[in-house]
């Protein structure tokens, strides 16, 4: 299913089928609009970064929360033809230079800030040159290409930014006769969107998404779900991400479903805007399910209005997949699995597959792409069952990394096939399970171990929320193994009863040598837990070689 269409053709399409159903419902800033309303906002966000000089091709950095306005710049520079830049909404002052510096953006949109950071402060550090600028006449030393700063928020007065209300102004000097002929100009071929990887093993890299990419992918998992005009997805994931912006938002708009948006995950929250605009799909990484579930007002809450969902982003715990579908009425929940270097998804669970496929793999290819597992070293295709790396090869993977082609072709062989640096395996069936990933793999005396085998273990012990299994540095062996566990709330365990919970039961190399008791993890703003964050501060605080 590769739908060759642009932003703006598929939003205009969908906007005349589903013209009174609602399209965005933001509960936190009392926005509520129709697939028309939303269309006519999107048009005039539009024409106001026309108005800004805002060209076919360039890039545009969007700072900003799960707010409204980040949905509609989504759509908006799509309709003419700029590249979306998202940065991270943890993001602090360097990382946030280095994004607008390497992805060579004219235009940078921020809201006042998220938690610790004020966006504004920061980005005044970075660009220092705003005091005495008049906006849209920045002159920066350190971000030469960088043109307009348009702050979105509750300031009255931002030198040298201009404000978003005034960019909608300028808008309006714009015709929509001039959009238009903007709109027919584009191609969907176009890079539409540039996602910044997390950036663990070296300079986060810009990965360049078509218009093709996206909305091909966003229809796959629609499919898959059974979306349709009359579903409407909980969004509490960050939109700058692909499970975002292609898996929820652009998902909504394929289908003309309704996209229900969080600003930020909070579980009670989570709960409350199921409950009142009566959502049928939720979409979230394993850590939010398991917050929702382990809520103690979580049964005080009617999940019954839901139906599907997707859980994905890191591996999910079988326990929790089985308290979804069970406890929070999502018979459909699926498993999906890829990485924002194919658009992000490559496979799925499918709604009708048996509970233990469900529960027990990350499904099976979409029809158009191609997916095998291979010997990490030699390049070779395994037969099934035998692990190795898997890769995949489709219309929806990337473009390449922006301005770093010796990273991009390590990703993407000369046969076009992208190396994802999981490690897993495929069954008779076609069927693909996740078992780690290559750089995640502990080597503990020349045994190789995949933490994910050994955390799906522990989940079966019922006084343990969440957990993970990382390898630190050992003299004798190379590496030990730690488990970070979370307990549920109330309960009490003792590294003696853990390990006695495994005697038996896993080989004695792959029973923890280390455990570790916790109340959060690192996490990074999408949800997913920073595995080296948690391998440095154990071994730092424990003198470990």
């Amino acid at each position: 299913m590769f739908i060759e269409k642009t932003v703006g053709a598929l939003l205009r399409e969908t906007a005349a089928r589903c013209a009174e159903g609602e399209a965005l419902v933001c509960p936190e800033f009392g926005v509520r609009q129709t697939w028309t309303e939303f269309l006519a906002h999107c048009e005039l966000v539009a024409r106001g970064l026309m108005a800004l000089g805002v060209k076919r091709g360039d890039h545009v950095a969007v700072w900003a929360t799960n707010i409204p306005e980040w949905v509609h710049l989504q759509f908006s520079l799509g309709m003419i033809g700029a590249v979306f830049v998202t940065v991270n909404t943890n993001f602090k002052s360097s990382e946030l230079e280095y994004i607008v510096g390497q992805s060579d953006s004219t235009t940078l949109l921020l809201c006042e800030g998220w938690r610790d950071t004020c966006y504004y402060d920061v980005v005044r550090e970075v660009v220092p040159e705003l005091d005495k600028c008049a906006a849209g006449k920045l002159e920066s030393a350190k971000l030469p290409m960088l043109k307009n700063v348009v702050y979105i928020g509750e300031r009255t007065e931002t030198p040298g930014m201009l404000k978003y209300a005034e960019m909608l102004e300028l808008g309006r000097t714009v015709s929509r006769d001039a959009l238009l002929e903007r709109e027919a100009q584009l191609h969907y071929d176009d890079v539409m969107n540039m996602q910044y990887t997390s950036g663990t093993t070296g300079f986060p890299k810009g990965v360049m998404l078509t218009h093709l990419n996206i909305i091909s992918n966003a229809a796959m998992v629609g499919e898959v779900m059974g979306m349709g005009p009359a579903d409407r997805l909980l969004i509490q994931v960050p939109l700058f991400h692909c499970f975002g912006l292609v898996m929820s938002t652009m998902n909504c708009a394929v289908y003309g479903s309704t996209m229900v948006v969080m600003e930020a995950f909070n579980a009670l929250k989570s709960m409350q805007f199921i409950q009142n605009e009566r959502c049928t799909a939720v979409n979230g990484v394993p850590t939010m399910f398991i917050a929702t579930l382990n809520h103690p007002e979580f049964n005080d809450y009617d999940f019954t209005s839901l139906r599907t969902g997707i859980m994905a982003g890191s591996p999910c715990p079988v326990e929790a997949m089985n308290q979804v579908r069970a406890k929070m009425h999502c018979s459909e929940i699926v498993i999906a699995f890829g990485q924002t270097e194919c658009s992000p998804v490559m496979t799925m669970t499918r709604r009708d597959d048996p509970v233990e496929l469900r529960v027990s793999t990350v499904g099976r290819l979409f029809a158009g792409v191609e997916g095998r597992i291979v010997d990490p070293q030699t390049g070779r295709e395994l037969p099934p069952n035998t692990k190795g790396e898997i890769v995949t090869r489709s219309r929806c993977v990337m473009r390449g990394y922006y301005k770093m082609p010796d990273e991009t072709a390590q990703a993407i062989d000369a046969e076009g096939w992208l190396h994802t640096g999981d490690v897993g395996v495929i069954d008779e069936q076609g069927y693909f399970s996740v078992t780690g990933r290559i750089k995640d793999m502990v080597i503990r005396g020349g045994e190789n171990i995949y933490p994910r085998e050994i955390e799906e273990f522990l989940h079966r012990n019922d006084k343990i929320a969440d957990v993970y299994v990382v390898g630190v540095p050992d003299a004798k062996y190379g590496e030990q193994l730690l488990a970070v566990v979370k307990l549920h709330e109330g309960q009490s365990a003792s590294v003696e009863e853990l390990r006695a919970f495994c005697d038996g039961k896993l080989a004695r190399y792959k029973i923890p040598h280390y455990w570790d008791f916790v109340e959060e993890f690192p996490m990074t703003a999408s949800g997913k837990v920073q595995k080296f964050k948690i391998v440095e501060q154990f071994t730092r605080e424990h003198h470990l070689v």
